[in-house]
């Protein structure tokens, strides 16, 4: 596999990336890791959405619960009206797992400021709308967190 990767070097046909004019990551590899982050199917998202299946409910995936409003949910309960996120501890700033970033660390401390400000905001208003919404950290347990959603579900 290295001898593969040397000769694809050697002919050009890898190569180091410049970074796009206005890019924030400090490297091109730091930017190839970012992109792959996954914004939805997180394994945190289907070993819950697995335990609500199996426990016979049917929902919607990353859709928004509210039409007009551009938010979107992780599992979503039109009927009953129940809106889950499942928040990544690093993405949304958990009390018990979020280490701030070293490099960039500015542009870091914003962005996940501005998430958990928009996650508050989401909450307020689906709830305004009539919606309960269940938020979980991607370490909760997820059969604790599916019976939380299956009780406000069928409660």
């Amino acid at each position: 596999m290295v001898e593969a990767w040397e000769i694809a070097w050697e002919k050009g046909y890898a190569c180091e990336q410049a970074l796009p004019d206005g890019s924030w990551a400090t490297s091109p590899n730091v930017r190839a890791s970012m992109r792959g982050n996954r914004g939805k199917d997180t394994k945190p998202e289907v070993r819950l959405r697995k335990l609500l299946h199996a426990r016979g409910l049917r929902y919607r995936v990353s859709t928004n619960p509210v039409p007009g409003l551009r938010r979107t949910a992780d599992v979503v309960f039109p009927g009953a009206l129940v809106a889950v996120f499942v928040d990544g501890c690093y993405w949304h700033g958990c009390p018990a797992h979020y280490r701030p970033s070293t490099a960039n660390s500015e542009f870091w401390e914003n962005k996940i400021r501005r998430n958990r400000e928009r996650d508050a905001e989401t909450t307020k208003l689906l709830e305004e709308a009539g919606w309960r919404v269940v938020r979980a950290w991607e370490h909760e347990d997820p059969s604790q967190v599916a019976t939380k959603v299956i009780e406000l579900v069928r409660g």
